[in-house]
């Protein structure tokens, strides 16, 4: 998987090669709905679909605990669903892909497992799209045994986004305007080991995508984008992320909550009213908090840290934040921090099972290891006697001498008494 801040994409102008590098670093798959029960998946969805409002009771050592608040979504246990291995070569093109005469397919990837063939010729090689620019395509995707899974007459989505699967973002870069072309993709770059329920697309499916390229165009002006325009685009952005972030495909999702933070970011040219300025710090405020929450899946703790103070430097009482700001130090060792934030985020939620739970095993967690600490200290200066002790061995010693010194002198004194007494009578 790639790095949180680094979801590679295929350049305007670059050829296969350079385009392989952007799709091997994924797992290969889109944005729908998972097909599987997450139940038996591993994997829970959102009870909302909207966003990961509430955190989830999670374990450092297992991501798979159980959520006893029914008020929680499950947000921080949607562990990633096992992918299955994919081969590369022509033997893996010729077990998981259509059948096709290989000497008709222009091979994008250089691994037989992504395949593109022109049937009717576009505008030319000038009228290719960009990255970043919004694209219009009629789609017509199939299984390998010809049925028929989508039609999409218009579909429009931003080439390099991550919008839609990566058979479609990788080859309609190299369509030109009007040209029709049938594309043959492994599983890998469609929707993978899991799947989709929408649309139904079994585990481990080889695709046959019918794509004609019909508009190319412009990513609107975000500074002079109506506010409201902003808002429904940072939020379908976002939603990418969560559907991402449900499939276990967490650099795709902090790539897609990073595109929606831009744009609630961007500076406007056009007027903004306060209601509108709070909404759209609402959106960012939950982008950061997902994002917090796929980079703790990807142990990019410093990412996650710097997520969780951006939010708390807007919301200073936001529970989330706090909660997965706690987690985040307790896994860098700072755990009298850790504990600070999750007392706090348990004040403001004090009937919170998982903030309870959460505190309690960092508790006890931090109680061991100052044990552990002292133990190691003890053993570093060689376990020195207590400074009482070492007083009253001194003020012990000094009375015993005292005492030999009295009593020497008192046989002294009368051993001389005793003379002279002998002498005299002599």
């Amino acid at each position: 998987m790639a790095a949180v801040e680094e979801v590679p994409a295929v350049d305007s102008g670059s050829k296969a090669e350079d385009a392989a590098s952007r799709a091997d670093d994924g797992d290969g798959v889109g944005i729908p709905q998972p097909a599987e029960n997450p139940a038996q998946g591993g994997a829970s969805l959102l009870d909302s679909g909207e966003d990961f409002e509430m955190v989830n009771n999670e374990d450092d050592d297992d991501d798979d605990d159980d959520d006893d608040d029914a008020d929680l979504p499950p947000l921080e246990d949607t562990g990633r669903q096992k992918k299955a291995p994919v081969q590369d070569g022509a033997k893996g093109a010729e077990t998981n892909s259509p059948p096709v005469p290989a000497e008709e397919w222009l091979d994008v990837l250089g691994n037989g497992q992504l395949k593109k063939k022109v049937l009717e010729a576009g505008k030319g090689p000038d009228s290719r799209p960009k990255k970043g620019q919004n694209v219009k395509v009629h789609l017509k995707m199939s299984l390998a045994d010809g049925t028929t899974v989508q039609e999409e007459p218009s579909l429009s989505f931003t080439l390099g986004d991550g919008d839609v699967i990566q058979a479609l973002d990788l080859t309609v870069l190299l369509m030109e305007i009007e040209e029709r072309a049938l594309v043959s993709t492994d599983a890998k770059y469609a929707y993978g080991a899991v799947g989709s329920a929408a649309p139904p697309v079994p585990p481990d499916a080889a695709l046959t995508l019918d794509l004609r390229l019909l508009e190319v165009s412009d990513a609107p002006d975000l500074e002079l984008l109506p506010p409201r325009e902003r808002m429904a685009l940072a939020d379908q952005k976002r939603e990418r992320g969560n559907e991402y972030y449900q499939r276990g495909d967490y650099a795709f999702a902090v790539n897609s909550y990073s595109i929606a933070l831009q744009i609630t970011e961007s500076s406007s040219k056009v007027d903004i009213s306060a209601e509108e300025e709070a909404e759209l710090l609402e959106v960012k405020v939950k982008c950061l908090n997902n994002m917090a929450a796929a980079q703790l899946k990807l142990d990019h703790l410093e990412a996650a840290l710097r997520s969780c103070v951006s939010v708390l430097a807007h919301q200073p009482d936001n529970v989330k934040a706090l909660f997965r700001k706690g987690k985040v130090l307790a896994l860098q060792g700072d755990y009298a921090e850790a504990i600070r934030d999750l007392k706090s985020a348990l004040k403001l939620e004090p009937s919170n099972k998982t903030i309870h739970a959460e505190l309690s095993k960092l508790v006890k967690k931090h109680s061991e290891h100052k044990g552990a600490e002292q133990a190691m200290y003890k053993r570093m200066l060689g376990n020195p006697a207590p400074v009482t002790s070492q007083k009253n061995r001194n003020k012990s010693s000094w009375s015993v001498s005292w005492k030999w010194l009295f009593g020497a002198t008192a046989v002294a004194i009368g051993g001389v008494a005793l003379s002279v007494v002998i002498a005299a009578r002599n």
